[in-house]
């Protein structure tokens, strides 16, 4: 059996290769095994899928050994978004949720997300358990219980349609492009704009497990039909949800793409400022200052955490968090679930537009004025194992001092090796950092950089993979 890697939303493997039904069956012996040990598997387990190749009968898989194991199942009877499955588990008091997606990986991946009792990614210490129970070939048998298969779609539905004023979206007339990228979040917002007569056009909704073209990331250069889209049909925003819609992307109207940190911040501000909802903010070790500002200019108090949305679930657990977002696009609210989610994300950022009475570049550009100017940029680096954690040692090393021109004026290394430069913020702009983060699972390092210019920011990227690849 290939090692199986649990990353920071469970385990992703290359299909065939890694993600195989064997190795499928052998993550539900472990899930059901902790279950039985630290839930209560009378409440069954929520099972959903999205539109990869085979995701529907690796769902059915792990629907027959959990069974198997004496754990009532209810198997979703269509694709559904991952945040569909977290609500169901919640509004169900189900013992955990299953969900087969790789969620923005290429067409050739898939995997397996665990979502725990509360409805929201499971904490690190759930994680673990479950990879105790894997290493230690967990596959408990028991009387088989019952397999049901279950809509899993209208109560998501109707749950996240509470959260917008849909009717003051329809009055402000504005129109959207909604991108569902081949997705399991295909035909949710096209249907919920119908019901309430807001004006858009879809893209991608239909069932492609190649994903021609893409990958089913809401970034750049995957969202570029989008980008087309929207200055084509004059929309005045375009809404990209990922491979299982739990991550959300945007387009403002003149095409360009805001990035999640900016949906981040229009997000928060709008909290602040007009629904003064309680509570706390956080965000990923890789995500943007400007979240800093805005909740320091409102005295609310910021939490910096680990990547991976788990963590910030976890945060979620103990605080009152108004809103927790992550670098891929992952935003969720503790007064719905611990749980990112694109779909409602979609609704609440064109709820934000029709209050503000504004399309959606005019509010990024509102921020940029007032909390100073913010761009970000990232790379994948695909290199050996010897060259990425050869970088993360020269990074960390105390002699490191500088990178390229800049002075490094201090370091963290919450997760990976964050250098804030002594490079210029042009006024108020955006105090300038680089993160180098090795992955877990890939032979990949990551570099995120932060910086008031777009022209800054490429120039930190470039120094930043010269230090990389060659010291």
């Amino acid at each position: 059996m290939t090692q199986i890697k649990f990353g920071t939303d469970g385990w992703r493997g290359l299909i065939a290769d890694d993600f195989t039904f064997d190795n499928v069956r052998s993550v539900a012996g472990a899930i059901a095994s902790y279950v039985l040990k630290h839930e209560d598997p009378t409440h069954g387990v929520v099972i959903g899928y999205d539109t990869r190749f085979l995701s529907d009968r690796a769902a059915r898989a792990v629907a027959e050994v959990i069974a198997a194991a004496g754990i009532p199942v209810r198997l979703a009877n269509d694709y559904v978004p991952t945040p569909a499955v977290s609500y169901n588990v919640k509004k169900l008091g189900a013992a955990g949720g299953v969900m087969i997606t790789s969620s923005h990986n290429p067409w050739n991946w898939n995997g397996m997300k665990f979502k725990a009792k509360f409805g929201g990614s499971a904490t690190p210490a759930i994680m673990k358990s479950i990879e105790d129970e894997l290493a230690a070939g967990a596959m408990p048998t028991g009387r088989s219980a019952k397999i049901e298969e279950v809509d899993l779609k209208p109560a998501y539905v109707e749950a996240v349609t509470q959260f917008a004023d849909l009717d003051l979206i329809r009055r402000a007339n504005f129109k959207f492009a909604i991108d569902s990228m081949y997705g399991s979040g295909r035909g949710i917002l096209p249907k919920i704009f119908d019901a309430h007569g807001i004006r858009y056009v879809a893209i991608r909704q239909e069932v492609n497990p190649l994903f021609p073209g893409i990958n089913p990331e809401p970034i750049i250069p995957h969202v570029a039909l989008l980008q087309e889209t929207v200055v084509k049909e004059k929309c005045h925003a375009g809404l990209v949800t990922d491979g299982d819609a739990d991550r959300i992307g945007a387009v403002a109207e003149d095409g360009s793409f805001v990035d999640s940190h900016k949906c981040m911040c229009v997000l928060l501000n709008w909290l602040l400022v007009h629904k003064k909802w309680p509570g706390d903010v956080a965000r990923a070790f890789n995500t943007t200052g400007m979240m800093d500002r805005i909740a320091a200019k409102y005295g609310r108090k910021l939490h910096e955490c680990n990547i991976g949305f788990k963590y910030i679930a976890d945060l979620m657990m103990d605080h009152e968090i108004l809103i927790g977002g992550e670098e891929s696009g992952g935003i969720g609210y503790s007064r719905f679930l611990p749980e990112r989610d694109g779909i409602l994300n979609a609704l609440l950022l064109a709820n934000v537009m029709a209050e503000e009475g504004k399309p959606l570049g005019r509010l990024v550009a509102d921020l940029q004025r007032e909390f100073g100017a913010h761009y970000y940029g990232r790379r994948d680096l695909h290199i050996s194992d010897e060259i990425k954690n050869g970088a993360i040692l020269r990074a960390a090393d105390p002699q490191t001092t500088k990178l390229g021109a800049y002075n490094i004026l201090r370091k963290e290394n919450r997760d990976g090796v964050k250098f804030y430069l002594d490079a210029p913020r042009y006024g108020n702009g955006a105090d300038a950092w680089v993160l180098f983060r090795a992955s877990g699972t890939e032979r990949m390092l990551r570099c995120y950089v932060e910086a008031a210019t777009p022209e800054l920011v490429e120039e930190i990227l470039e120094t930043g993979e010269r230090f990389v690849r060659h010291g």
